[in-house]
């Protein structure tokens, strides 16, 4: 079985600065939206969005939420699924994934003066990255468990 090191995953991750997130709705449905994301080397992914967005009071109600990162474009024939929780980190652990963040997108800092805006941490359950430039593809999926002794 062909493998992927945890040093390409990141890579893959962190070269995307866009991913489609879903959560559930609040009667049962689901909802989705494109979000600037960036991503830390334990593989949470941050974005920011406003109290009011209907992904907020999904994700505040129902942590639960699913990303889809890449293969969106002719040519770019990879994803990672990425499924997980979420929060809403306060205090040292908001500056840092704040600080995280704001390297991906620094015009962060000028949102920070918009009324409700929260900035939303996502920490991994399961991912899959799926390479189908190759003949057989390339599937492999990890668990939260597997992701930290990756080579």
């Amino acid at each position: 079985m062909t493998r992927v090191t945890r040093a390409e995953l990141l890579e893959f991750l962190g070269a995307h600065r866009h991913a489609v997130q879903a959560s559930v709705a609040a009667a049962g449905g689901v909802q989705a939206a494109v979000v600037g994301i960036a991503v830390s080397d334990q593989f949470e992914i941050v974005f920011d969005t406003l109290l009011t967005t209907r992904k907020a009071q999904n994700l505040l109600r129902d942590p639960r939420i699913a990303l889809v990162v890449g293969g969106l474009l002719d040519g770019e024939e990879r994803t990672i699924q990425y499924e997980g929780v979420a929060d809403r980190p306060a205090g040292a652990e908001l500056e840092r994934v704040r600080a995280l963040y704001f390297r991906s997108f620094p015009d962060g800092r000028e949102r920070l003066n918009w009324p409700g805006l929260i900035h939303i941490r996502v920490k991994p359950h399961w991912l899959r990255y799926s390479d189908y430039r190759t003949d057989p593809p390339v599937i492999i999926e990890f668990d939260a468990g597997q992701l930290p002794s990756l080579p």
